[in-house]
């Protein structure tokens, strides 16, 4: 069996103001090849952002991959990495109710079955270059406002 690709991707999410225009993009580089992907909603959360760039991220990839996922969003690391096996646990709810974004977090918990995924967090507006592009990138798709 062949071994599966290594993919490098970063994501990020923008919303302005926030509940509002929103704006995803991601980054995918596999060896000596890159893709960006990005895309907006006319009204939306910086969250749902967040979560619609892992997903679409996810989705471009035409194969299982061993992916490193790299994101500024605490809430996206924390809830793959920390949150998702108690939400999956009690039917899709928090210990205190309802799961804000569960059809987004149900989405990404489907589309992740098929890769090998390491999370990573980066702190945002900072010296990773990636990051800052995949930052610009988002406000770009939300027509750049900031």
């Amino acid at each position: 069996m062949p071994s599966q690709p290594r993919v490098i991707i970063y994501t990020d999410g923008a919303c302005d103001p926030n509940p509002g225009p929103g704006g995803w993009a991601a980054l995918l580089r596999f060896g000596n090849h890159e893709k960006t992907l990005s895309g907006s909603d006319p009204a939306t959360t910086n969250n749902r952002m967040e979560l619609t760039a892992a997903i679409q991220a996810l989705n471009a990839l035409k194969r299982p991959s061993r992916v490193e996922l790299y994101t500024d969003s605490e809430y996206l690391k924390k809830g793959i990495t920390e949150w998702l096996p108690n939400w999956r646990a009690r039917n899709w709810r928090r210990k205190g109710g309802s799961l804000a974004n569960v059809d987004l977090w149900q989405e990404l918990d489907r589309t992740m079955q098929t890769h090998d995924i390491r999370w990573h967090w980066v702190k945002a507006h900072a010296s990773d270059r990636d990051n800052q592009r995949v930052d610009r990138l988002a406000r770009q798709a939300i027509g750049g406002r900031r």
